[in-house]
Protein backbone atom coordinates (compact mmCIF):
# COMPACT_ATOMS: atom_id res chain seq x y z
CA UNK A 1 0.00 0.00 0.00
CA UNK A 2 2.52 2.75 0.81
CA UNK A 3 4.41 1.87 -2.40
CA UNK A 4 1.30 2.59 -4.57
CA UNK A 5 0.92 5.77 -2.81
CA UNK A 6 4.41 6.86 -3.16
CA UNK A 7 4.02 6.41 -6.73
CA UNK A 8 0.88 8.11 -6.78
CA UNK A 9 2.74 10.95 -5.08
CA UNK A 10 5.73 10.81 -7.95
CA UNK A 11 3.19 10.87 -10.45
CA UNK A 12 1.85 14.12 -9.17
CA UNK A 13 4.79 15.83 -8.44
CA UNK A 14 5.98 14.64 -12.26
CA UNK A 15 2.51 15.74 -13.72
CA UNK A 16 3.16 19.36 -10.95
CA UNK A 17 6.50 19.67 -12.16
CA UNK A 18 6.04 19.73 -15.83
CA UNK A 19 3.13 21.65 -16.11
CA UNK A 20 5.65 24.54 -14.53
CA UNK A 21 8.78 23.55 -16.29
CA UNK A 22 10.39 26.61 -18.18
CA UNK A 23 11.84 25.29 -21.08
CA UNK A 24 15.59 25.19 -21.47
CA UNK A 25 17.63 25.81 -23.94
CA UNK A 26 15.50 29.03 -25.02
CA UNK A 27 15.27 30.08 -28.54
CA UNK A 28 17.00 33.69 -28.19
CA UNK A 29 14.78 35.37 -30.92
CA UNK A 30 11.78 34.02 -29.45
CA UNK A 31 12.78 35.81 -26.12
CA UNK A 32 13.47 38.84 -27.68
CA UNK A 33 10.26 39.21 -29.60
CA UNK A 34 8.63 38.72 -26.41
CA UNK A 35 10.77 41.17 -25.08
CA UNK A 36 9.64 43.78 -28.26
CA UNK A 37 6.02 42.91 -27.90
CA UNK A 38 6.38 43.70 -23.97
CA UNK A 39 7.93 46.94 -25.26
CA UNK A 40 5.09 48.05 -27.47
CA UNK A 41 2.38 47.00 -24.86
CA UNK A 42 4.19 48.93 -21.94
CA UNK A 43 4.55 52.21 -24.42
CA UNK A 44 0.95 51.73 -24.90
CA UNK A 45 -0.23 51.64 -21.24
CA UNK A 46 2.53 54.81 -20.42
CA UNK A 47 0.20 56.31 -22.75
CA UNK A 48 -2.72 55.69 -21.62
CA UNK A 49 -1.29 55.87 -17.92
CA UNK A 50 0.11 59.52 -18.70
CA UNK A 51 -3.06 60.83 -20.86
CA UNK A 52 -6.58 59.12 -19.56
CA UNK A 53 -4.97 58.13 -16.38
CA UNK A 54 -5.85 54.43 -17.28
CA UNK A 55 -3.42 51.59 -15.51
CA UNK A 56 -5.48 48.60 -15.39
CA UNK A 57 -3.71 47.54 -18.21
CA UNK A 58 -0.70 47.03 -15.81
CA UNK A 59 -2.73 44.19 -14.13
CA UNK A 60 -2.66 42.40 -17.71
CA UNK A 61 1.13 42.98 -18.31
CA UNK A 62 2.83 41.63 -14.95
CA UNK A 63 -0.50 38.67 -15.36
CA UNK A 64 2.12 37.80 -18.84
CA UNK A 65 5.13 37.97 -16.85
CA UNK A 66 3.65 35.43 -14.70
CA UNK A 67 2.36 33.06 -17.22
CA UNK A 68 6.11 33.16 -18.36
CA UNK A 69 7.83 32.83 -15.09
CA UNK A 70 5.48 29.56 -14.37
CA UNK A 71 5.56 27.66 -18.14
CA UNK A 72 7.42 29.57 -20.56
CA UNK A 73 5.48 30.48 -23.76
CA UNK A 74 3.13 27.67 -23.08
CA UNK A 75 0.56 29.71 -21.05
CA UNK A 76 1.25 33.23 -22.51
CA UNK A 77 -0.01 34.41 -25.49
CA UNK A 78 2.90 36.69 -25.86
CA UNK A 79 4.98 33.85 -25.44
CA UNK A 80 3.27 31.66 -28.30
CA UNK A 81 3.14 34.60 -30.72
CA UNK A 82 6.72 35.12 -30.31
CA UNK A 83 7.40 31.48 -30.45
CA UNK A 84 5.14 30.54 -33.17
CA UNK A 85 5.01 33.85 -35.13
CA UNK A 86 7.52 35.76 -35.15
CA UNK A 87 10.50 34.12 -33.89
CA UNK A 88 10.20 31.53 -36.97
CA UNK A 89 10.55 34.65 -39.20
CA UNK A 90 14.09 35.72 -37.86
CA UNK A 91 15.53 32.14 -39.27
CA UNK A 92 17.12 28.84 -37.50
CA UNK A 93 16.73 29.48 -33.19
CA UNK A 94 19.90 30.57 -31.72
CA UNK A 95 19.66 28.39 -28.21
CA UNK A 96 20.45 30.02 -25.01
CA UNK A 97 20.16 29.00 -21.27
CA UNK A 98 16.79 28.90 -20.12
CA UNK A 99 17.48 29.89 -16.00
CA UNK A 100 18.94 33.34 -16.53
CA UNK A 101 15.71 34.10 -18.82
CA UNK A 102 13.39 32.84 -16.36
CA UNK A 103 15.17 34.72 -13.67
CA UNK A 104 14.88 37.80 -16.22
CA UNK A 105 11.07 37.47 -16.47
CA UNK A 106 10.64 37.07 -12.71
CA UNK A 107 11.84 40.21 -12.65
CA UNK A 108 9.61 41.86 -15.08
CA UNK A 109 6.83 40.22 -12.95
CA UNK A 110 7.69 41.82 -9.82
CA UNK A 111 8.32 44.95 -11.40
CA UNK A 112 5.07 45.16 -13.39
CA UNK A 113 2.56 43.92 -10.23
CA UNK A 114 4.93 46.13 -7.67
CA UNK A 115 3.84 49.09 -10.32
CA UNK A 116 0.28 47.73 -10.97
CA UNK A 117 -0.30 47.51 -6.67
CA UNK A 118 1.23 51.22 -6.73
CA UNK A 119 -1.25 52.42 -9.50
CA UNK A 120 -4.52 50.82 -7.55
CA UNK A 121 -3.32 52.37 -4.18
CA UNK A 122 -2.83 56.24 -5.77
CA UNK A 123 0.64 56.25 -6.06
CA UNK A 124 0.77 56.35 -10.52
CA UNK A 125 3.90 58.27 -10.63
CA UNK A 126 6.01 55.43 -9.09
CA UNK A 127 4.25 53.33 -10.96
CA UNK A 128 4.85 54.45 -13.96
CA UNK A 129 8.80 55.07 -13.43
CA UNK A 130 9.09 50.84 -12.76
CA UNK A 131 7.12 50.47 -16.14
CA UNK A 132 9.74 53.11 -18.05
CA UNK A 133 12.60 50.77 -15.58
CA UNK A 134 10.53 48.11 -17.28
CA UNK A 135 10.42 49.49 -20.74
CA UNK A 136 14.28 50.38 -21.02
CA UNK A 137 14.78 46.66 -20.01
CA UNK A 138 12.53 45.09 -22.09
CA UNK A 139 14.28 47.23 -24.63
CA UNK A 140 17.65 46.14 -24.07
CA UNK A 141 16.79 42.74 -24.58
CA UNK A 142 14.40 43.31 -28.07
CA UNK A 143 16.64 45.69 -29.99
CA UNK A 144 20.57 45.20 -28.69
CA UNK A 145 20.15 41.23 -27.75
CA UNK A 146 21.42 42.63 -24.20
CA UNK A 147 18.75 40.53 -21.00
CA UNK A 148 19.46 42.56 -18.52
CA UNK A 149 18.08 40.23 -16.10
CA UNK A 150 20.64 37.65 -17.42
CA UNK A 151 23.56 39.50 -16.69
CA UNK A 152 22.13 39.90 -13.08
CA UNK A 153 21.97 36.31 -12.88
CA UNK A 154 25.56 35.86 -13.78
CA UNK A 155 27.00 38.52 -11.83
CA UNK A 156 24.95 36.75 -8.42
CA UNK A 157 25.75 33.00 -9.84
CA UNK A 158 29.24 34.53 -9.57
CA UNK A 159 29.01 35.78 -6.55
CA UNK A 160 27.50 32.23 -4.98
CA UNK A 161 24.09 33.15 -4.53
CA UNK A 162 22.49 31.25 -7.20
CA UNK A 163 24.21 27.64 -6.98
CA UNK A 164 26.52 26.73 -10.61
CA UNK A 165 24.19 23.59 -10.32
CA UNK A 166 20.56 26.07 -11.11
CA UNK A 167 22.43 26.63 -14.93
CA UNK A 168 25.12 24.19 -15.56
CA UNK A 169 25.87 25.77 -19.03
CA UNK A 170 25.73 29.21 -17.57
CA UNK A 171 29.53 28.47 -15.77
CA UNK A 172 30.89 25.87 -18.72
CA UNK A 173 32.01 27.78 -21.81
CA UNK A 174 32.19 24.71 -23.90
CA UNK A 175 28.50 23.68 -23.08
CA UNK A 176 27.17 27.16 -24.41
CA UNK A 177 28.43 26.85 -27.00
CA UNK A 178 26.67 22.89 -27.61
Amino acid sequence: MTTTGSASATTRTSALRRAFEFPNPVNEYAARSTAGVVVVLSLVTLALGLTVGWGWPLWIIALGFWLRVAGGPRYSPVGRLAVHVIAPRFGRARLVAGPPKRFAQTIGAVLSTAAAILWAVGLAPIAWVLLGLLIVAASLEAFAGFCLGCWIFGKLQAAGVIPESVCEACNNIALRRS
